[in-house]
């Protein structure tokens, strides 16, 4: 959906492989449809659904043969069981791949930070389903989300990536001050802001739902062991 999100998952798909010849890595399709209706948008304003565009583009990559799904677009999870009872595939699912990362990172639980669209933490995405799992979620209050991370993602989504990352890094600091030992990047437009400065600066660690995603995977696919 993100078609500059689309694209990096494709190149950290290729990164993360651990191959040393063209014949090593994961046979890939990309479905890169910027027509599909804001996911915000749809949640929180009466915009038009996007689940028929969702299932479109599944079908199209179930036809093209392939053997499961991934999804860099963390928002369009809020129509996860629409697009799983579209197609036989297995989708994977990018909160439980977050999860994953965290706990690989080494922290399997605690008070953790939440940045994302305004649709997905509205949505609870990541709250409910990492709750589960043992840790505090904290989030964005509605003014940092409006004078710092939507315009930040904004930012990403015109091409002016690294106007995007003061707003965002300020936005994680916020959360790092108020306790949070981790911060999960769940929008797929944050990475490509965030790392466009001096991200180590701020001071913790930082989960790409990007890479996380793409490391599960590899994972699915046998490429990196379960």
């Amino acid at each position: 959906m993100g078609p500059l999100a689309s694209a990096q998952f494709m190149l950290r798909l290729t990164l993360l492989t651990p191959a040393t010849r063209d014949q090593d890595h994961l046979p890939a399709v990309l479905w890169s449809d910027p027509r599909v209706p804001d996911r915000t948008a749809a949640r929180l304003a009466g915009g038009e659904d996007p689940l028929p565009w969702l299932a479109r583009g599944i079908l199209g990559l179930e036809a093209a043969g392939c053997g499961a799904i991934a999804i860099p677009c963390n928002t369009a999870h809020g129509w996860y069981e629409g697009m799983a009872t579209a197609t036989n595939l297995p989708v994977l699912h990018i909160v439980d791949a977050a999860a994953e990362e965290l706990a690989r990172q080494g922290i399997p639980n605690g008070r953790i930070g939440v940045m994302g669209t305004a649709g997905t933490l509205a949505m609870r995405l990541y709250q409910e389903r990492l709750e589960g799992r043992g840790y505090a979620c904290i989030v964005p209050d509605e003014a940092e989300m409006a004078s710092l991370v939507s315009p930040g993602i904004a930012l990403v989504k015109a091409n002016r990536v690294a106007e995007a990352y003061p707003p965002l890094a300020e936005a994680a600091r916020n959360l790092r001050a108020r306790g949070a030992a981790a911060v999960v990047l769940g929008c797929t437009e944050i990475p490509l802001g965030i790392q466009a400065g001096p991200h180590a600066e701020i001071g913790l660690p930082l989960i790409d739902t990007i890479d996380a995603l793409a490391l599960a995977a590899l994972r699915w696919s046998g490429h990196l062991p379960a």
